[in-house]
């Protein structure tokens, strides 16, 4: 299968999608306002049949933040968004932007991504 081009959308044929059907990871309680976040260029999550578009630095599909905003793994992350051309800028966080995980919950939890719990 090719891979995408940047700026190409490539439509799935939901009929040969096997979908699973799993627990939803959420970070238990945590009120985010005022830490810190990675605001990006809008980029597609890369699981196959997953129409989700991020525009922050996302983990199961929950904004990871950070309670610095010179805290060494958020600016490792920008660094790297920065290195594959997402135009990461650093932002205090706002609920507005959506449901949010601690980067520090996320890794004990064992960093699941694409939004359900292996």
């Amino acid at each position: 299968m090719e891979r995408p081009e940047q700026g190409r959308i490539e439509l799935l044929d939901v009929e040969h999608v096997e979908w699973e059907i799993e627990e939803l990871w959420t970070e238990d309680g945590g009120d985010h306002e005022g830490w810190f976040c990675v605001r990006t260029d809008p980029f597609p999550c890369p699981a196959p049949g997953c129409d989700f578009v991020a525009v922050f630095m996302t983990a199961a599909h929950l904004i990871l933040v950070w309670q610095d905003s010179d805290d060494p793994n958020l600016l490792w992350h920008a660094q790297r968004a920065m290195e594959i051309g997402r135009n990461p800028r650093v932002v205090g966080y706002a609920a507005d932007f959506g449901p949010s995980a601690s980067y520090y919950a996320w890794e004990a939890a064992g960093r699941p991504v694409h939004g359900v719990r292996r």
